[in-house]
């Protein structure tokens, strides 16, 4: 029987190295056993940071490490990753290799399409708070009577 493994990118260690698949949309790496990418050096916090899937593209977001996270040399806390940009976790370096046009919604687990889906309205209108217009009926708010 034969599984098929949907890949949704690639870390590529610069220097050489095995590369790290991107298996999920949302990815912790640290040195934790518990991480998704586990870096077992020193200089790596336990949940160093976290990269995730967003319309396509993978970004990645600082978990408070020690050592902080930088694309393409320059420290970040919170950034859209490019394919081919340099991520360096600490000083460990990887090439970020992907296709966006290939990381449509047909790519994506259906759990990742309804998050999506939730993003689709403006965020106003998701929490409530638009006003209406005359013609609608009222928005009931606290306890039912």
């Amino acid at each position: 029987m034969c599984t098929e493994i949907m890949m949704l990118g690639e870390l590529l260690p610069v220097g050489g190295g095995d590369p790290i698949p991107l298996l999920k949309p949302q990815l912790t790496v640290g040195r934790r056993e518990s991480s998704d990418i586990v870096l077992r050096f020193p200089n790596v916090s336990g949940t160093h940071c976290e990269l995730v899937l967003e319309n396509g593209y993978w970004s990645v977001r600082d978990r408070g490490s020690s050592n902080g996270i930088k694309v393409n040399g320059t420290r970040v806390s919170d950034q859209r990753l490019e394919p081919g940009d340099v991520l360096s976790v600490a000083k460990h370096q990887f090439e970020v290799v992907y296709e966006p046009a290939k990381l449509g919604a047909e790519a994506l687990p259906e759990s990742v399409e309804a998050t999506n889906d939730l993003f689709s309205r403006p965020l106003l209108e998701s929490a409530g708070l638009v006003s209406r217009r005359r013609d609608e009926a009222p928005i009931r708010r606290g306890r039912p009577r």
